[in-house]
């Protein structure tokens, strides 16, 4: 279930003359090599935009437990709010199809979806350090209230669809 975090930040009404606030919302699970791989650097973009974006964990596999979920968490040292997808509601209000995949949201309206960067070229093959910062990219245009330059780009990692069998 995914309660009243999602309804307040998916169909939140700003106050007139105010601007929608933008939110991050960064597909994981407990159990994707590649999702777990980025976590210090999902933890270094949050902390970088935490002032000018609200970041929120979503775990969208049925089978991550409420318990397998707040360890893996706290293994990991986020300190970002999640919560449990487990209808995949938001998967499909965003189009995400693996994890780690994020969607920059202003209001209800998906801004970017895609990869965090370029480190991952296909599934095992990794650059030592990412040369395409996407995700960065995406946040600077979208709070400077710029048009973002590439609004999709696709990410690699663990493919939802199997993962929910």
């Amino acid at each position: 279930m995914i309660g009243r975090l999602f309804l307040a930040l998916m169909f939140a009404i700003a106050p007139l003359g105010a601007a929608e606030p933008i939110s991050v919302l960064v597909f994981t699970t407990t159990d994707c090599p590649i999702s777990n791989r980025y976590a210090p650097e999902i933890q270094r973009i949050a902390t970088k935009f935490g002032d000018r974006a609200k970041f929120i964990l979503v775990y969208p596999v049925p089978t991550d437990s409420t318990e397998s979920i707040a360890a893996h968490h706290k293994k990991f040292g986020y300190s970002l709010e999640y919560l449990r997808d487990a209808g995949q509601q938001l998967v499909k209000k965003t189009g995400v199809t693996v994890t780690p995949e994020v969607a920059v949201m202003k209001g209800s309206t998906v801004l970017y979806r895609g990869r965090i960067d370029d480190r991952y070229v296909a599934f095992g093959v990794e650059r030592p350090k990412a040369t395409t910062h996407d995700l960065e990219d995406a946040l600077n245009a979208a709070i400077a209230g710029k048009t973002i330059a590439t609004r999709e780009t696709r990410a690699v990692g663990c493919i939802l669809s199997d993962l929910v069998k």
